[in-house]
């Protein structure tokens, strides 16, 4: 018995009541008789749930019966507020104000000792990760791509571009992927005609449809949404052969930077292709020297002015000698 079902026909009586099983039935998507079920695991746990006969009976809490306030045990409290400080620090929250709200409301259940123990925790505990300064789409946002993520429907998106432009896409959704304080949704576009990447927060409107899309097999989300970023289309192209392993060259080189692949058959013998575009080439040039292998650009040449800048730059301040 599922228990997200449980508790799903238990906030329904709340906000609900006198709902028959055919009606109940109907809003879970399963049958009158799971429902019956429903109440006796309710009755099991010590929620009284009546049950109405008649034309226009159906069930109910007993009148007078309040669900008992959420209890936490101090460590229960504490990962549940880390976990809210460290979602808003990495900008894995969404909504404006949600994680706060989260808090304040936390705070307002917890019993007056363990309330100051954990609200020390938020007042003192430091974070030394940098605050992500991105704008969070909205929790209905999120919800609904889940959801139908899940349930394999399509849904319709209204979607602004990094250029600004407005468009209406129609989306089978494949997954959801979290990646440096942004949210992305990856599926088939069709007005593309092939997979494509969204960031959330560019989406305007997203509704679920009832059409189904067939299961995308064995696609991996996060590995999509890593290629995408590196693909996307800056000004330069850059292409640079390392002298490294494959091992060694995956670990210093996250996928959103480059493509990497053994090099075959190229002018430069052996080692890793590493593909992949730059907005600016002096910023490309210092990722290279940062890397600490032997490396040879094969384009574009002005990179290779940009190398040689940062060589003559990195020589002039060795020689400096310090003022005392």
């Amino acid at each position: 018995m599922s228990t997200n079902r449980v508790l799903a026909f238990l906030e329904l009586l709340q906000a609900r009541p006198g709902l028959t099983g055919p009606e109940l039935a109907e809003r879970l998507e399963v049958d009158v008789r799971s429902v019956r079920r429903y109440v006796r695991r309710l009755e099991d746990l010590g929620i009284p749930v009546e049950a109405e006969r008649g034309r226009y009976g159906g069930y109910r809490l007993m009148p007078g019966y309040r669900l008992p306030p959420l209890m936490l045990t101090g460590e229960e409290a504490t990962a549940v507020v880390l976990g809210l400080l460290a979602g808003r620090r990495a900008g894995l929250t969404v909504g404006e104000g949600a994680a706060e709200s989260a808090l304040a409301k936390i705070q307002r259940v917890l019993p007056d000792a363990l309330r100051d123990r954990v609200g020390a925790v938020e007042d003192m505990v430091g974070l030394t990760t940098r605050s992500a300064a991105t704008s969070r789409p909205s929790g209905a946002t999120l919800l609904t791509l889940a959801d139908a993520a899940r349930r394999r429907l399509r849904v319709r998106l209204a979607y602004r571009s990094y250029r600004g432009q407005d468009s209406e896409r129609t989306v089978d959704p494949y997954g959801l992927v979290f990646h440096s304080g942004r949210w992305y949704l990856t599926g088939h576009d069709h007005r593309r005609g092939e997979v494509r990447t969204f960031r959330l927060d560019r989406i305007g409107r997203a509704e679920t449809t009832e059409e189904e899309f067939p299961a995308p097999g064995e696609f991996d989300a996060v590995a999509h949404v890593m290629e995408s970023l590196a693909a996307v289309p800056y000004r330069y192209e850059v292409e640079v052969v390392l002298a490294t392993t494959m091992e060694e060259a995956r670990r210093r080189i996250p996928p959103t930077v480059a493509a990497l692949a053994p090099v075959d058959g190229s002018a430069v013998d052996g080692g890793i292709r590493m593909t992949g575009r730059a907005e600016r080439l002096d910023g490309m040039a210092q990722v290279l020297v940062g890397l600490g292998v032997p490396f040879t650009v094969v384009g574009p040449p002005e990179l290779r002015e940009e190398v040689r800048a940062l060589a003559r730059r990195l020589e002039e301040w060795a020689g400096q000698t310090p003022r005392c």
